[in-house]
This record gives structure tokens, C-alpha cells and sequence, in this order.
């Protein structure tokens, strides 16, 4: 008997293993392409033309502006940031810099709009469209501080009803298209959480129901938390909130600050994770609202080294993201013209705004139009996108590595090419073009390029 037990359990557990090995392999295979980007494998680049789909709009054309200060912040760079034919714009301190609300004697909330107007056609006039920050609390209904709750949750409902009929509204100066994001990293600024007396959750109910009371308004779009990272137990726990409570939800935003590529790859992963754990939000917007090198004042900002991160990070995000906001557009007013801050911009105390390179890596992306094409075979330090037109393909390839140490040969294949013969050009980031023309045999062709440290080109095939 006992024999006969033993032969039985190992037949089972044989059994469970077998049938466990088609999703062991699948989620290996998902695991180790990531260990692949993460870790020290080089590329071997795949285009293949016969894989393509229309591409979602550019995610890089999107930029924030931080509270540098308090009146006309975007007046001097606005036809500097119309050529880059920005999207979207995100302004926060939208309501402690603005002075938008004060109390009268009687007790009554007296909106004032003066202020926050200039802003908002600031961003207009540099061809974009308003992405709000709804933040902080004013003195007029916090309980405390700017980053405490109001005294009365009424006061605050009607503060963002009134917000969005000023910009959003059809008979204003509103403008369609807006988005409302409530807060601005509340896990930091106010400590907020998910439970307790300083409810994040709580916060955003009561922005809802603000927001649903707004009339004769046009399409706009809320959401949140725009937390400094993205945090599993937010997005779950946030998503839960909503879904159990029916609020409306257009947009799922957080925060990336990282001088490697490391936290944007885990982004991914886990973004994919909760797709599957809620598939009733599949379609939402997904919304990273500040990103850079770092969150801190960096010399990197004011050389190369920020705007390869800058290309590095549109390859990673390209197609999995929505929305990526380049933080900062332009610099406060610091002790010299160049002092490490975020800016694509020097600021015009110091005469005409300079475009740093990272201004220059917008431009540079901006060239990449059309469908998206399928590129496999990315290293740990190589990235790629490729959009494909009637007239050719292009291929964007980056190189970063933080260190500066990393050189590599990087072989690129073509698939599925229309043409035998074209013209192939590379153009390096911030440097020159070479082109010769090909003639080919069938429809692959193979190269090798190399790149330098901390590099990047496009590569095109015009047919």
C-alpha cells in the first residue's frame, strides 16, 4: 500500500508540474525580456516592416512647469516651446500661488481668476493645452496648512466645480480637452495615504463629486494621484476606491525620477500586472506627470548626459504609456545661467533663454512620425523605436549608460523592406549625417552600427 500511495503522489505531482510549465514559461519569458533591458546584454536590433500599427500620438510632446514663480513663468520661452509643438502643458500650485479664492465678511467663498488666467493663456499661447494640478489647498478653506484638508468639504467640491467651468466651460475662456489631476505628489506633500485621518481617497471623492456639478462645460478629463513613484498598494487600492464607489476615473498619473532605467522598466512590469487584475480600466489613460534624471538640481541637466536619459526614456515608454511630461520647460531665476536645474531652458534673467540639449532631444524625437513598427532585441544599454511612413522607415537607437563607459557595436536587421533600393542615413544626436545609397537583394538587409557612450542617432531608409 504504501508503495502503491508513493507511485500514485508521483504520478500527480508529475501531473501538476506539466500542467504548471506553460504559464512557468510564459511568465520566464515575460521576466527574463525585462532582466534582458535591465541587466549587461547587448542588442541585436529587429525591424520588422510586415509588423506595424497605427502609433498612439507622441508621448514626449507633453511638458510640465514647476512653481520656479509666481507670474508670466512661460511670456519669454512661448515661441521656444510652440516649436516643439507641444501637446499639453502641466501647471501644479494652482491654487496656494494664485490667490484664485478668498472669503468674504459674510463667510462666502469670492472667486478671482486674474492670476491664474495669465497662466493658462501663457500655455495657450505657446500652442498648448492646460493639464491642471489641482493644488494646493488655499488659506481661504484649509483646516492647517496648504497641504491639509479644507475645513468644510463643500468649500473644497465647489472650488474644483468652479475651476473646471472657468476652463473647461463653453461660454469662458475655456478650452476643450483639459485635464484635471487632483494634487500633486500627495504622499509627499500633505503625507498623504490610503487610510486614516489625511485620506488621499477621501481627497479625490470629494474632487469627483466637484467636478460632477460642473455645467456647460466641455470635454475634460480627471484624475490622479500623481504620487512620486508608482506604488502597487496606490494603484490598487485607488482603482478598488473608484470602481467600488463609481467615480469617475479618465487617467491613472504618477510620478518617475531616475538617473538609470531601471524604475521606468518597473513600471511597465507592474502597470501590465494590474492591467490584468483590472481589466475594466484596460483603456485608461496612463499618465506619467513629471519625469527626468533626477529630482534634485543636477549638473546633468545643463549638458548631454540629461537629454540621452530623455531619448533613452521615450524608448523604453514609447507605446506603454500614454503621456510622458518632460519636467521642467524653462529654469527659475538661479544664481547663475547655468546651476543644474531642470529646465530645457536657461531663464532670460541672463538674457535670451538657451536651449539645452534636452531642448534639442525634443526636437530630435520629433522627427519620428508615423506608424509604429515592431523592434525586437533590445540590450541593457541599447534602446529602440522605429515609425514607418509611405516613403520609409526610421529607427531611433539610444545608448545610455549612466557610468559613460559603454560602447557597442550594435547589429540592426531590416525585415519585410518594399524596396531593394534606398537610401540609408544616419543622423546623430547632436552631430552629423552620413547617407549612401543600397542596393539589395530580397527584402532583409543587415548593418552594424556603433555607438559611443551616452549616444544616440536615427537611422532611415528612404525608398
Amino acid at each position: 500500500m504504501v508503495r502503491v500511495r508513493l507511485s500514485i503522489w508521483k504520478t500527480i505531482s508529475m501531473l501538476v508540474v506539466l500542467l504548471a510549465l506553460p504559464v512557468t514559461v510564459a511568465l520566464v519569458g515575460e521576466a527574463t525580456s525585462y532582466l534582458t533591458r535591465a541587466g549587461g546584454e547587448k542588442a541585436s536590433l529587429v525591424v520588422d516592416l510586415s509588423k506595424s500599427k497605427i502609433a498612439k500620438p507622441s508621448v514626449w510632446t507633453n511638458f510640465a512647469q514647476g512653481g520656479e514663480e509666481r507670474e508670466n513663468m512661460l511670456t519669454a520661452v512661448k515661441n521656444e516651446v510652440r516649436a516643439l509643438e507641444a501637446t499639453y502643458i502641466r501647471l501644479d500650485h494652482v491654487y496656494d500661488f494664485y490667490d484664485v479664492v478668498t472669503r468674504s465678511f459674510e463667510g462666502n467663498l469670492v472667486f478671482d481668476w486674474v492670476k491664474l488666467d495669465q497662466q493658462v493663456q501663457g500655455i495657450k499661447d505657446a500652442g498648448a493645452i492646460p493639464f491642471l494640478s489641482l493644488s494646493y489647498m488655499p488659506s481661504a478653506i484649509s483646516s492647517g496648512s496648504e497641504v491639509d484638508y479644507p475645513i468644510n468639504w463643500s468649500d473644497w467640491e465647489l472650488l474644483v466645480q468652479r475651476t473646471i467651468e472657468r476652463y473647461s466651460g463653453k461660454s469662458r475662456i475655456g478650452t476643450a480637452g483639459v485635464y484635471y489631476e487632483v494634487w500633486n505628489e500627495p504622499d509627499l506633500f500633505g503625507g498623504f495615504r490610503l487610510y486614516g485621518d489625511k485620506n488621499y481617497l477621501e481627497l479625490y471623492r470629494h474632487s469627483a463629486f466637484g467636478a460632477a456639478r460642473a455645467q456647460n462645460v466641455s470635454e475634460f478629463k480627471l484624475g490622479g494621484p500623481a504620487t512620486t513613484g508608482l506604488y502597487e498598494n496606490w494603484v490598487r487600492d485607488f482603482l478598488s476606491f473608484t470602481k467600488t464607489n463609481n467615480l469617475r476615473l479618465d487617467f491613472y498619473s504618477w510620478h518617475r525620477y531616475d538617473s538609470t532605467l531601471n524604475g521606468f522598466d518597473a513600471d511597465i512590469r507592474e502597470i501590465r500586472a494590474l492591467h490584468k487584475e483590472f481589466p475594466e480600466y484596460s483603456n485608461l489613460e496612463l499618465i506619467v506627470s513629471e519625469t527626468g534624471y533626477s529630482s534634485a538640481n543636477d549638473s546633468a541637466y545643463d549638458g548631454t548626459l540629461a537629454a540621452v536619459h530623455t531619448l533613452a526614456t521615450v524608448t523604453t515608454l514609447d507605446q506603454e504609456i500614454d503621456k510622458l511630461f518632460s519636467f521642467e520647460i524653462k529654469d527659475g531665476p538661479g544664481p547663475t545661467q547655468y546651476w543644474g536645474r531642470w529646465g530645457m531652458l536657461t531663464h532670460e534673467k541672463y538674457g535670451v533663454p538657451i536651449k539645452k540639449p534636452r531642448y534639442r532631444a525634443i526636437e530630435f524625437l520629433n522627427q519620428m512620425i508615423g506608424r509604429h513598427v515592431e523592434v525586437s532585441g533590445e540590450g541593457g544599454w541599447v534602446r529602440a523605436f522605429a515609425r514607418s511612413t509611405s516613403n520609409g522607415v526610421k529607427l531611433l537607437v539610444v545608448n545610455y549608460d549612466p557610468s559613460g563607459k559603454h560602447s557597442e557595436a550594435v547589429p540592426i536587421e531590416f525585415r519585410a523592406l518594399p524596396a531593394n533600393e534606398f537610401t540609408y542615413v544616419r543622423q546623430n544626436f547632436l552631430g552629423r549625417s552620413s547617407a549612401r545609397k543600397v542596393n539589395n537583394i530580397g527584402n532583409v538587409w543587415s548593418t552594424v552600427e556603433l555607438l559611443e557612450p551616452n549616444t544616440a542617432a536615427i537611422i532611415e531608409i528612404s525608398y
